[in-house]
């Protein structure tokens, strides 16, 4: 049996698609392709250096995230030691670049330095933005980060999915007088992230305090492309391998 799949681009709406020569055992098959197509790609964000990539894409991450300068927040790191890192990262695993910045030109600068597969966008940029960003770098996909607190979250979403090739649900609140975009560890109201994904047309990746203590009931609640997490797979500050079995463990176990 040859089996092969597709576990890197976002700009689908399904999950990975798999090849599957059939051998004898056909049920076996089917049990696998089925689990292949139900599990959300894993994003690991927070990444500090080129060992904790290497540990994260070990363990079986679809991508990892880097963090540039915020107005608060765990896991920065300087745009050079960014691009150093994205750079060792091997394909298929997608690289993000968190930006806080919302002009399209000093996006493009910075990415221009950083050199990521992906832009993750964690404020709010509008929608002409955007359009420039896309113009700009064309070959770079785009995932615009939708803070969760309310019905409003719903119109938010709705007004740039068109613009983006995905949307990542957070529990950050960019109203603060020191702005939360990510990195606080707190769930959000996962009704509303299903709604948001029911709606949108684009996939999205759902993060905000998971862990594996938690993580199967997400994926019930909401069904999201991918999953993203930065705190519940560190320990005091590290990416932590242990952390990050049993995180994976209990995604393979919610097929």
């Amino acid at each position: 049996m040859t089996v092969t799949a597709d576990s890197h681009d976002v700009n689908g709406e399904g999950r990975a698609l798999a090849t599957i020569e059939v051998s004898a055992a056909g049920t076996h098959v089917r049990q696998l392709e089925n689990a292949m197509v139900t599990l959300p790609r894993i994003k690991i964000c927070c990444i500090l250096s080129i060992e904790e990539a290497g540990l994260a894409v070990r363990y079986g991450a679809s991508a990892v995230g880097l963090v540039s300068q915020m107005p608060s927040g765990p896991g920065v790191i300087s745009d050079d030691l960014i691009a150093e890192i994205a750079a060792t990262v091997p394909l298929p695993v997608d690289t993000f670049l968190l930006t806080s910045l919302s002009d399209a030109d000093a996006i493009a600068h910075q990415h221009s330095v950083c050199r990521t597969s992906t832009l993750q966008l964690v404020d709010s940029v509008a929608p002409a933005e955007l359009v420039r960003l896309r113009r700009q770098l064309p070959h770079v996909k785009l995932v615009q980060v939708i803070h969760v607190r309310g019905e409003h979250s719903i119109d938010e979403a709705r007004s740039v999915a068109e613009y983006v090739d995905a949307l990542l649900l957070d529990s950050g609140d960019p109203t603060l007088p020191v702005k939360e975009l990510g990195g606080t560890g707190r769930v959000h109201d996962w009704q509303l992230s299903r709604r948001i994904r029911e709606t949108v047309g684009r996939p999205v990746f759902l993060a905000g305090g998971l862990r594996a203590s938690n993580i199967q009931a997400a994926i019930r609640a909401v069904d999201p492309f991918g999953l993203d997490l930065c705190s519940g797979v560190r320990h005091e500050g590290k990416l932590s391998a242990e952390k990050l079995g049993e995180f994976m463990q209990a995604v393979r176990s919610a097929a």
